[in-house]
């Protein structure tokens, strides 16, 4: 399903390094007989979930997944004021986002922090009430923690019902569903938290430091939207066709 884009849209998905096609407008005509004789060029084809990618040069993904007891947050609402009325159908019932905590004094914080936005935005995710963020970290040193993040994750998308789980980083990915290998590896292949569809991608730091992934990235994005625009939890887990 193409993905209707205004021009607000467009310049998010620019902005996080995607370019997208956009159709001549109506009164553009050919300077020459030759040129309007030419064959137009096809449209550019809608993002498509891409094949598993090998892991960045120079050793790109950073883990900060602790040795020791993990922390689960708590998940939050990211736009709990959206209208349930004009929320898109094809987004489906909710989403439910688990990414990494990034580590206190993380230079590119604040600058990850507005990149997801724009993802997110990009998909018309603002515009939907039940877009949940819950990060995993190290423990506080002063206790606390569980040893089976999974388990407690589990336990939250079951009870908030998403139509789909986003899962970004590797430290994450290591929570969520208990896998090291690269995020290059683990791309492009439906996977299943507490019987709900999920997709890995890379996390909004990586992507900062790594500007080639971002189109990768955006792939995932659109392949969790199409897993949450067609109920598809019911489909057997594994890579998709």
């Amino acid at each position: 399903m193409n993905m209707p884009l205004s021009p607000r849209h467009r310049a998010m998905l620019l902005e996080i390094g995607v370019r997208t096609w956009a159709p001549p407008t109506p009164g553009a005509r050919a300077e020459t007989p030759a040129a309007a004789g030419a064959a137009a060029p096809p449209p550019a084809a809608p993002p498509r979930a891409a094949r598993p990618l090998p892991p960045a040069a120079g050793g790109g993904e950073r883990s900060h997944a602790p040795a020791g007891p993990w922390q689960v947050q708590a998940p939050r609402l990211l736009y709990p004021g959206a209208d349930p009325a004009q929320a898109p159908l094809a987004l489906g019932a909710g989403w439910f986002i688990v990414t990494d905590i990034l580590p206190e004094g993380e230079p590119l914080a604040a600058d990850a922090d507005r990149l997801l936005a724009n993802m997110l935005a990009a998909l018309q995710l603002h515009r939907h009430p039940r877009v949940a963020l819950c990060g995993v970290g190290p423990a506080p040193a002063a206790g606390g923690g569980t040893s089976e993040p999974a388990a407690a994750l589990a336990q939250q998308v079951a009870a908030f019902a998403p139509a789909v789980v986003l899962v970004m980083g590797r430290s994450a990915v290591r929570a969520a569903l208990a896998r090291s290998e690269p995020l290059g590896k683990l791309r492009g292949a439906r996977w299943e938290i507490a019987g709900v569809p999920a997709v890995v991608t890379f996390d909004a730091c990586f992507l900062l430091r790594n500007p080639g992934t971002k189109a990768a990235a955006w792939a995932d994005l659109c392949l969790a939207r199409a897993l949450a625009g067609h109920g598809a939890a019911e489909r057997p887990a594994g890579p998709v066709p």
